[in-house]
């Protein structure tokens, strides 16, 4: 989110998605890395449907688009019990430590969190500074000038939404490494919103500031809910309106904000005056 201008509120459907697949892989027998590749490939192919429509919409119009997505899923898992387990849920459980690691069970997760999110994040950074993620920032800016430079603004749009789906169906399988259930709930829409507020604060448009507001999303619900439990939202909403007043770049733009700052009070102030020429008197009298 941030490269193109485009703002999706259903990403939280393609994690969800992601895990679904992965669990109905697990329930049947699949190689495990069949099921990395389907928890993959299925949401970037309905990523791309989706991509090929809202792709020419503009503005807010792609986000009331991607709202459909989880308000759609939640009701949809519910009515496909044979593959979803209904309003129950799914479980699968496969990401035990084998015997040749010596780890345990939570340690595995950890680490093939960490190595799959690692390579994940690896990929999408270069991605977005090389070519395509320039072309990404000309689009986010004017569509017009993309277009004068032959950079099709539909094109790029359709797959950036689709890389984003098949980030989503990366993460729904991460989840289910380490929860090993999933349930309508996991396509809940406000779960798209959290997301969404901590992409704000972390800093749209920055990889760093997708880390840093995966690390609020995980852990400021946690402090809140010990400060005040009663005041949870109010003291989210109230660090979110801080962040937009004072970084509208979000956290990640801080060390730009600073340097900005500093180079403004270091700026040497000119306390002499500047030279003035000879008046036109003087240089009379210097005239023969």
């Amino acid at each position: 989110m941030g490269y193109t201008g485009q703002v999706s509120l259903g990403q939280i459907f393609f994690l969800g998605l992601g895990a679904y697949v992965t669990a109905y892989g697990v329930e049947n027998g699949w190689n495990i890395a069949l099921v990395f590749l389907a928890a993959v490939v299925i949401p970037g192919v309905v990523g791309l449907i989706v991509a090929l429509a809202a792709a020419r919409l503009g503005g807010l119009a792609i986000a009331m688009v991607t709202i459909a997505l989880p308000i759609i899923g939640v009701p949809l898992a519910k009515r496909l019990s044979d593959l979803t387990g209904g309003s129950q849920g799914i479980s699968a459980r496969f990401s035990s430590a084998p015997d040749w690691t010596g780890l345990a069970n939570d340690q595995w997760q950890y680490y093939l969190v960490l190595g799959i999110g690692g390579i994940s994040f690896l990929l999408v950074f270069n991605l977005v500074r090389g070519k395509y993620g320039r072309a990404f920032r000309i689009v986010k800016e004017n569509e017009a000038v993309a277009g004068a430079m032959g950079i099709s603004p539909y094109r790029y749009k359709v797959l950036a939404f689709t890389i984003a789906s098949m980030v989503g169906g990366v993460s729904g399988f991460l989840y289910m490494v380490v929860v090993q259930y999933t349930s309508p709930e996991t396509l809940a829409f406000h779960h798209s919103i959290s997301l969404l507020a901590a992409m704000v604060v972390g800093g749209a448009g920055s990889i760093i500031g997708s880390l840093i507001g995966g690390v609020y999303y995980v852990l400021v619900p946690n402090f809140t809910n010990e400060v005040a439990p009663t005041l949870t939202s109010l003291i989210q909403g109230a660090i979110l309106l801080l962040v937009l007043f004072v970084l509208p770049g979000g956290v990640a733009s801080l060390p730009r904000v600073l340097r900005r700052w500093t180079g403004r009070s270091s700026r040497p102030s000119s306390s002499t005056s500047p030279t003035t020429p000879p008046s036109s008197a003087s240089a009379k009298e210097d005239s023969p």
